[in-house]
């Protein structure tokens, strides 16, 4: 996980989440050298919210705080992950323009995530065009059901932007919930 303020395209989001591309990997590979375990690098997710949760819907993006993380297997412990930062943080500065910074791979920590019962969506189509759909989803869906968000919203990438066109995205849209 790492955590980071403003927009996806804002100044801290492109390096924390090469940050934690760079340290999964380097957690993979590790596990599949060092352990004999391999395993498949899971989907970026994203924590989100705001002072105002409106901003969600409104697209209010400098306003929005984040935690993106990557799931990594449970074998894998924090003196894993010190061994993998310290190759990827030479690996990173031995490059010529660099993906991310030594700040950010260090932000990079490993916890604990369990949210509980949830409501979830699956949504296809651009990031921007998700307004509607989590207006429905927070302001109809949830309180009809007698349910109270709860936690911050939490988003799973199923596509990678850079090879699926934005109308073909597809994204799992979940909020926390508690029965009333």
């Amino acid at each position: 996980m790492i955590d980071g303020d403003g927009g996806p395209v804002g100044e801290s989001y492109p390096p924390a989440i090469a940050a934690l591309y760079a340290l999964s990997y380097g957690m993979k590979f590790f596990s599949k050298i060092e352990m004999e375990k391999d395993y498949v690098v899971g989907p970026l997710e994203g924590l989100w919210w705001a002072d105002d949760m409106n901003t969600f819907i409104t697209r209010e993006k400098d306003q929005w705080k984040w935690t993106m993380m990557i799931r990594q297997p449970d074998w894998l412990l924090r003196e894993h992950l010190d061994q993998v930062l310290a190759t990827s943080i030479a690996k990173n500065n031995a490059k010529s323009e660099p993906p991310t910074t030594e700040a950010a791979l260090r932000s990079v920590r490993l916890e604990t995530f369990d949210e509980g019962d949830c409501v979830q969506v699956l949504h296809v189509g651009s990031y921007d065009d998700e307004g509607p759909i989590l207006a429905q989803m927070h302001n109809e869906y949830i309180s009809q059901n007698k349910m109270k968000m709860v936690g911050k919203h939490h988003e799973i990438y199923l596509s990678d932007p850079r090879k699926v066109t934005a109308d073909k995205l597809k994204t799992i849209l979940r909020q926390p919930v508690h029965l009333r």
